[in-house]
């Protein structure tokens, strides 16, 4: 009861809103809201993941059962998803884009909470994942159902929604700047002036949430210990181009893991033991494996390398060089890691493993040089950067990864070499692959929105937005006679022919027939299915618009056929009419302002 007095009492307040601000005004007051939610939500999640950290790494009496939590972390998540999901959730970035693109920016409202619900056993109970995805998919879809809740139209809708991600982020790592950067590079393709301001609004909002909620320990941040050296650029270069293979490296592998996970076993729960014990060899021989990471980055980043091999059996038989190639053998081993967990039916993501990646990355570069005793270089300073460089290869985001690490390391000193290497990093992997690997398939299947203008409009529209032409039909055993009399009453040149169940068979073009129609004699006599041709391409209702731009392109036709799937013929699709509906969907990406 008193539920519903809250909400009434909020309706109320809406309505009083609306009246009284303009159409900006509510939108930033939306915003706040959807910062707020999305902030506490990240807050919520984070907490919780902690607490299952802490209870791991209580005093046992065998050290060793910790490596039996992923497992068990996975067994929930699959019973949760089969019990409760459907036995299926959609996951990460590649998600909340195909949302945008495809579904006028709706995400259900379960999607607001099972993410945060799975991901946190997953990644709490040692899972090697991140929990940076499930974190924009909650924020995402809190986005999304502000918007609907509040009346928004499908553009502040998609706006929104990006307010909870960025919200999220900002919350997660206390960065408000990524956040809105990371929102309008992933998510926002097309970006207006206008858009920052709600935009920062929420991710200060989310930001303020963490700060004020969580402790500083379970932040992720770190004080610089070294200045930034001229002298070590040459070696930021070779830490770029180094960033940029294994980013390439990272994604084929984790796609190719998580992939044989999935053909590993058709039953979900035998799946996710055999991940289990896959993950206990793994994190046995390598406990820096375990869970996002993000410990042992700390320790990377504040000069602490030793303590990462704490857990390690063979810690005490480790020289400089033994050290060495164990870091080395670990960055190359966490992809496999991640696939390993995903593919086993855990819930998270790829951002936290891939500044994993990039730590150890620039740890192992700088530790290679230093073993050779002619050069000193600062380790915590090139994992940091590398940080940068891996996940602006993975994620393809260079501008996040940049303002990431410098917001998470309190100021700009190193900005000069994460500029550097997170774009020598981002030109090597888009030199060799387009898309990144969670939007690849979607964005070559035209799914979901790309930085491609004009495919990003002719994607929102779709075959049933249209009005079809109805042009005259006549069947395929009439006369030429019927044709006549169809001609007199009709103002076409062009006729659609079908059978006597109404599926289509071709088309007659009076261009054809001129020469004959001129001649009367014989024309009862002589039958359609003479002078029918084959359409030069066929329409379904469910191809994209750029298929039918493409299909129209290709054959020079002005106008196409539209069949449904039992052939039966529809009407025809014009190249006008496609124009047209551009031009409005051009004319209503207008500025908030407006």
């Amino acid at each position: 009861m008193h539920m519903k007095k809250i909400v009434l009492l909020y309706k109320y307040l809406l309505t009083y809103l609306r009246q009284r601000l303009n159409r900006l005004q509510y939108m930033m007051f939306v915003a706040v809201i959807t910062g707020l939610i999305a902030g506490l939500s990240a807050v919520l999640l984070k907490t919780f993941v902690h607490f299952l950290q802490e209870w791991i790494n209580r005093p046992v009496k065998n050290d060793w059962i910790y490596l039996f939590f992923p497992t068990l972390g996975l067994l929930i998540v699959v019973f949760l998803t089969n019990r409760f999901f459907h036995g299926y959730i959609e996951k990460g970035v590649a998600m909340v884009l195909r949302s945008i693109a495809g579904k006028s920016a709706f995400i259900p409202l379960s999607d607001s909470y099972k993410h945060i619900i799975t991901s946190a056993f997953t990644v709490g109970l040692g899972g090697s994942a991140g929990l940076e995805a499930p974190i924009v998919a909650t924020g995402s879809a809190i986005g999304s159902n502000t918007g609907r809740i509040h009346g928004m139209e499908y553009r502040e809708r998609s706006l929104l929604l990006a307010c909870g991600a960025a919200a999220g982020i900002a919350a997660v790592f206390n960065a408000p700047i990524a956040g809105v950067i990371f929102a309008i590079e992933i998510l926002l393709t097309e970006t207006i002036v206008s858009y920052f301001i709600p935009l920062m609004i929420a991710a200060v909002t989310g930001a303020l949430c963490s700060r004020i909620i969580l402790q500083e320990s379970i932040l992720f941040n770190f004080r610089l210990r070294e200045a930034f050296d001229y002298n070590n650029v040459p070696f930021y270069i070779l830490l770029g181009f180094a960033a940029g293979f294994i980013s390439l490296y990272y994604a084929r592998v984790f796609k190719g893991t998580e992939k044989k996970m999935h053909a590993l076993h058709p039953r979900p729960y035998h799946r996710a033991i055999l991940a289990g014990l896959f993950l206990v060899v793994l994190m046995a021989v390598f406990p820096p494996l375990f869970g996002e990471g993000y410990n042992t980055i700390s320790l990377l980043a504040s000069g602490n390398p030793q303590g990462v091999v704490e857990k390690f059996i063979g810690r005490d038989y480790l020289n400089d060089w033994g050290f060495l190639f164990f870091a080395g053998a670990i960055l190359l081993l966490k992809p496999v890691a991640t696939g390993i967990t995903l593919g086993g039916g855990g819930n998270g993501g790829n951002f936290a493993p891939s500044l994993f990646v990039g730590a150890y990355l620039g740890f192992f570069i700088s530790r290679l040089a230093n073993n050779t005793k002619w050069l000193q270089l600062p380790e915590a300073n090139f994992s940091l950067v590398g940080m940068a460089g891996v996940l602006s290869g993975v994620m393809y985001c260079p501008l996040t990864a940049i303002f990431l690490i410098a917001e998470i390391t309190n100021g700009y000193e190193l900005f000069i070499p994460l500029m550097l290497v997170s774009a020598i990093s981002f030109f090597i992997v888009k030199h060799y692959e387009p898309y990144s690997m969670e939007t690849k398939q979607l964005a070559m299947e035209g799914r979901i929105f790309t930085h491609r203008k004009e495919d990003n409009i002719l994607s929102q529209l779709k075959v049933a937005d249209f009005r079809l032409e109805l042009y005259d039909t006549i069947q395929i055993d009439q006369s030429l006679a019927d044709l006549v009399g169809l001609i007199n009453t009709s103002n076409r040149n062009l006729f659609a022919v079908t059978d006597k169940d109404n599926r289509f068979t071709g088309i007659v073009e009076l261009n054809d027939l001129k020469g004959r129609l001129f001649d009367p004699v014989g024309l009862s006599e002589t039958k359609i299915k003479t002078y029918v041709k084959k359409a030069p391409a066929l329409i379904t209702p469910d191809d994209s618009m750029k298929k039918v731009m493409e299909k129209m392109d290709i054959t020079q036709s002005w106008y196409l056929p539209v069949l449904n799937t039992e052939k039966e013929f529809l009407g025809f699709l014009s190249k006008t009419s496609i124009f047209e509906k551009y031009r409005e969907a051009l004319a209503n990406q207008a500025d908030l302002y407006t």
